[in-house]
């Protein structure tokens, strides 16, 4: 059954009426509003009905849910709202701690707050309108004053962040300085962690009891679906075994393929031809820019598990705004791509192993628009890597020393936040973390700072690097082109090397087991 677009369509449908009672139901019974008379001097705001279909992992109808939203956009800054912005859980911390999980052989669970933001409470005085198919018989002309917050409000998201923060902290929660929707409690040995994704909670502890305990708490302050063990997250499917923790993207691969018509297409072995250039002008006829920036949107989203397809989509990206048929062609063969390794995912193996080891590089001069560089990095936890990037350089490096060196200052800052992490999960890391490099001269630009002549134009921001190095946070160590991982990050690799990459990061087959 489609998703209705209005309530006129919603309403000639039994499942879409009784989602609508459910959701008014919920609403009332938290207590979000009361009728009021129509105010003179306050702006009322509008509400809608919105509607959308819950899938689970293997794409079956997990149940029709239909959502009052107020009209936000009407409000008026200063009057109706003040502060609006609420953390989101960054995919580093979360594929941190799936890392962690499988390297203790810990079980991850998961729970939803049902109506989350309808828990907010607001300082504000709101009113709006009663909702479509719920208008008060005899009370026609009233409209409703919100005690809570209600979805579409400009501060609904915060609303609710502080709501659930308060919950944590009053319960001896340790709030991470640098992840606020990282939760930690420690009782002797055992440490219960929860990573909070607006309304989804993920939790992982080595302790059964403190986990019944925090989950029981849970469904007695909130409205709560307790979804057992971790299998199906933000789009991601996880398997969770006792020899590891495998995570993929097949059932949404599946539907981005037939979105475009290419499930029977056929495939390739590499994301990207090796040696092909792209740039914005290339003489080739342009595509319509509003498919092609769908594509590579999905594709972006793709690469939370699939980050052997991270420096394509990336390197695509950059063309969004003007699109050719070259550029589209490229992105199609990602497609092809995709479809050959459908099953592929992350591997994070049971291993008593939790270094952070990280790897840094770059081309040189890549992008044939501004000459600029590409960077490139990984980390991992002794496993497969749970942090990366692609990313092209703000600046034009006048050499190829000065791309890595730029590279490896960015791998740096990413290491000292993804040590504060670790730290706060109780994965200290008592030594440097050592991020290799196969660029002797970057490395020597960051032990030897006198070299001024080489160095002098380099932006003070990079040599946050040094001062990590000095600190001893961070080691930067040499290692061959050959054993670079960071390699499949910069740069379209022939088929062998990319083959060898991609297993070396932990981009695997769903039935690969164990070592690799």
């Amino acid at each position: 059954m489609l998703e209705p677009e209005n309530f006129e369509t919603a309403v000639k449908h039994k499942v879409w009426v009784q989602a609508m009672e459910e959701e008014i139901k919920m609403i009332e019974k938290n207590n979000t509003w009361e009728l009021a008379d129509r105010p003179k001097d306050k702006e009322v705001i509008g509400v809608k009905w919105i509607y959308k279909t819950k899938l689970n992992a293997d794409g079956s109808i997990q149940k029709h849910k239909a959502r009052l939203i107020a009209k936000g956009y009407s409000q008026l800054p200063g009057i109706d709202y003040n502060e609006t912005f609420a953390p989101i859980a960054r995919l580093d911390t979360i594929r941190a701690l799936i890392a962690i999980a499988a390297n203790k052989k810990w079980k991850i669970y998961q729970m939803d707050v049902k109506s989350a933001f309808l828990n907010g409470y607001i300082d504000e005085e709101i009113y709006v309108e009663q909702p479509q198919g719920f208008i008060a018989k005899g009370s026609e002309e009233k409209v409703l004053t919100l005690k809570k917050a209600l979805y579409g409000l400009k501060q609904a998201t915060r609303a609710w962040y502080s709501r659930i923060d308060k919950y944590f902290m009053d319960r001896g929660f340790r709030k991470s300085l640098s992840e606020p929707t990282l939760y930690i409690k420690s009782q002797d040995n055992d440490t219960l962690i929860v990573s909070l994704y607006v309304d989804d909670l993920i939790y992982t502890e080595n302790n059964e009891k403190m986990i019944q305990d925090f989950k029981e708490d849970m469904m007695k302050t909130f409205e709560m679906s307790d979804l057992g063990l971790m299998h199906f997250f933000l789009g991601i499917e996880i398997n969770q075994e006792k020899e590891g923790i495998f995570i993929c993207q097949r059932k949404y691969t599946e539907t981005l393929l037939k979105k475009f018509k290419m499930e029977s297409c056929k495939t390739v072995t590499t994301p990207l031809v090796t040696g092909d250039k792209y740039q914005k002008e290339d003489g080739s006829q342009k595509v319509d820019g509003s498919m092609y920036r769908s594509l590579i949107g999905s594709l972006l989203y793709l690469t939370a598990t699939r980050s052997d397809i991270m420096f394509a989509t990336s390197l695509l990206s950059r063309f969004m705004q003007s699109p050719s048929q070259v550029h589209y062609a490229a992105a199609k063969r990602i497609l092809r791509y995709l479809r050959g390794t459908i099953d592929f995912g992350i591997w994070y193996k049971s291993t008593n192993d939790a270094k952070l080891v990280g790897y840094t590089d770059s081309d040189w001069a890549g992008s044939v628009d501004d000459m600029k560089s590409t960077s490139g990095y990984t980390f991992s936890l002794g496993s497969g890597i749970f942090s990366w990037a692609s990313k092209k350089q703000a600046t034009v490096a006048q050499s190829s020393a000065e791309a890595e060196y730029i590279a490896a200052a960015a791998t740096s800052n990413q290491a000292t936040w993804l040590r504060r992490i670790l730290e706060d999960m109780r994965e200290k890391q008592e030594e440097p973390t050592t991020i290799y490099c196969d660029n002797k001269s970057a490395i020597a630009i960051t032990k030897n700072p006198v070299q001024h002549s080489r160095t002098k134009h380099i932006d003070i921001k990079y040599h946050s690097l040094r001062e990590a190095t000095t600190k001893g946070e961070i080691e930067l160590k040499y290692c061959s082109t050959e054993e670079q991982l960071a390699d499949i990050f910069t740069k379209a690799l022939p088929r062998n090397k990319f083959e060898e990459l991609r297993m070396k990061i932990g981009v695997c087959h769903k039935h690969i087991k164990g070592e690799y």
